[in-house]
């Protein structure tokens, strides 16, 4: 790995120029939350990311295609460093892929970078994180694919996203409407989101603070760079809300069901 020290711009400042023959892929998945927008008892609540979903806890789902993706060398899933629940379920069934890491922090963010501290003695600096959320369960091989295949040779990285549907309203202190926000450059940030392992880690670790970042792409948007946005589906969607469990189930369904016809 080469690093050339120029002072232009965040493209170039400490810019890694890789070695295209041996760059690898790795998926790392942060999971050491508690879901606390699920509803229900705190002191009873299973985390969501443990919740069933289609005959498997919903991180399953996720981790599933990931380990089953031949260009994704590793599957890291990070958990709270207290989780009980991860050893209650059997994974086998994902192969020698999946490595799990109990070093989750409060926040997505932090454990995000915690896992990235953890893995920076298996993954080159200059190697593709590919970020997902654990409540994504319905992410897909062609989801994963077209990110690879959108992000591979860019200098910065990008993310899965949608262009937003619906008319946005900004609202008044007296929760009114006051203005109409135009969507027509506006996009919905999905996961993965994918970065170099060196240029991930230096964003996350630039922050004093963690708690206003909610994704990945906001780290590195903090830099001064600007990550490419790769069109994907809403199939690909966050569950947040009890409602959303219920769709995830119908979209797995759907496309086991299509999977058997074919």
């Amino acid at each position: 790995m080469q690093v050339a020290q120029v002072n232009s711009s965040p493209y170039n400042r400490h810019m890694i120029v890789p070695d295209l023959t041996s760059i690898a892929y790795f998926a790392l998945v942060p999971a050491a939350g508690c879901g606390a927008r699920m509803g229900g008892d705190a002191s009873v609540r299973i985390p969501k990311q443990y919740l069933p979903l289609a005959g498997h806890p919903l991180i399953f789902h996720a981790l599933a295609t990931l380990c089953s993706m031949p260009r994704i060398k590793r599957v890291f899933v990070v958990l709270a460093p207290q989780d009980d629940v991860w050893s209650r379920h059997d994974w086998s069934v994902l192969g020698s892929k999946l490595s799990p890491l109990f070093c989750g922090g409060a926040t997505r963010a932090e454990s995000v970078r915690n896992g990235l501290r953890a893995t920076a003695a298996q993954v080159n600096a200059q190697d593709w994180m590919l970020v997902h959320d654990a409540a994504r369960p319905c992410l897909a091989p062609w989801h994963v694919d077209a990110l690879i295949d959108a992000i591979a040779d860019d200098e910065v990285g990008g993310i899965l996203a949608v262009p937003v549907a619906d008319t946005l309203k900004h609202a008044d202190a007296a929760i009114r409407i006051d203005a109409t926000v135009s969507r027509s450059a506006l996009w919905q940030a999905q996961t993965p989101q994918m970065f170099r392992h060196a240029y991930l880690r230096r964003a996350l670790e630039s922050h004093d603070d963690l708690d206003g970042v909610t994704d990945e792409a906001g780290a590195m948007e903090a830099l001064g760079f600007r990550p490419k946005l790769v069109a994907a589906d809403t199939t690909n969607l966050k569950v947040t809300y009890p409602l959303d469990l219920l769709l995830a189930g119908w979209i797995l369904q759907h496309r086991k069901e299509k999977e058997e016809e074919a």
